[in-house]
């Protein structure tokens, strides 16, 4: 049986999380400071622990430390009403599984844990530069690194539309996918290396993996080579090569980013997606990157 430990000082929302929890065939701990959950873990291993960041005492983002100090592989979830870009770049630093922002729905909390007890939690991300501005990563070419990354960069772009975080969440989740699929063959001993840069006017991304690039004009196993006829041709080829459902990466990119482009290997790349100021203004001319 799984065993979550909760450590949230709002009553009513811990009982309402052990509730549910408990429903779906958990064991359930609840305690209301970051010090009764240090006692609990140094006593005992629990799978995933669900805390709060503002607790009196010790607050959530110490504990998960802390915890991690006792068990290098546990699971966390971080959950907060008072979101910083400083509070998500810790959690992250300190492997935490997801960020739920309160108030959530029931299915939100149910999700993010699933996801959590799938992860594979000797997954070792590397943190090269964890400002706000300029976050760099090295990824084990591992699919399930995937997905945790993906939220993360997405918390640090809370000020941004929805529809835009998702339009860009979208396209860096394939692209990197990619990267791992075919530049790192899956290989968990190779890097993809990640860097995310917040301008003024425009969020941009690189992805470097460690193959040897491709010709744009045989990737059979991608959308953006399907003829005009068979728009669907690329998904028969990834059934018959055993790659995952997908190949839409350079598609969604030259359909929702503002710029894309390689090196001349191909193993590399930048896309860039321009913002709007708080008036609606374009960026100006001098900010883009040729």
């Amino acid at each position: 049986m799984t065993t979550v430990l909760i450590a949230d000082d709002d009553l009513a929302g811990r009982g309402m999380y052990r509730r549910v929890l408990e429903y779906e065939g958990c064991s359930v701990l609840d305690v209301s400071t970051g010090e009764q959950a240090l006692e609990i873990l140094e006593q005992r291993r629990v799978d995933l622990l669900l805390t709060d960041v503002m607790m009196p005492g010790m607050d959530g983002l110490e504990l998960l430390e802390r915890a991690r100090n006792l068990y290098p592989e546990i699971r966390a979830i971080i959950m907060t009403g008072y979101k910083t870009d400083e509070a998500v770049i810790r959690a992250f630093r300190n492997k935490a599984c997801d960020f739920l922002n309160k108030p959530f729905h029931v299915d939100e909390l149910l999700e993010a844990v699933h996801s959590a007890l799938s992860r594979d939690p000797n997954c070792q991300i590397d943190v090269i530069s964890e400002k706000p501005d300029w976050i760099e990563l090295r990824i084990p070419c591992d699919l399930s690194a995937v997905e945790p990354i993906q939220k993360f960069l997405s918390e640090l772009q809370g000020n941004l539309p929805k529809e835009t975080r998702e339009a860009i969440g979208s396209v860096f989740r394939e692209l990197l996918n990619n990267a791992i699929e075919h530049g790192g063959k899956l290989d968990i001993t190779k890097k993809v290396e990640v860097k995310y840069i917040r301008l003024k006017h425009a969020i941009m991304y690189s992805i470097k993996d460690p193959g040897e690039g491709f010709d744009l004009n045989q990737i059979k196993h991608a959308a953006v080579a399907n003829p005009d006829d068979e728009p669907f041709r690329h998904m028969q080829v990834r059934m018959e090569k055993g790659l995952r459902p997908g190949g839409f990466g350079i598609m969604l990119a030259s359909q929702t980013i503002d710029e894309l482009i390689y090196n001349q290997k191909h193993n590399e790349l930048i896309f860039v997606k321009y913002i709007s100021d708080k008036n609606g203004c374009q960026p100006p001319a001098e900010d883009k990157v040729d």
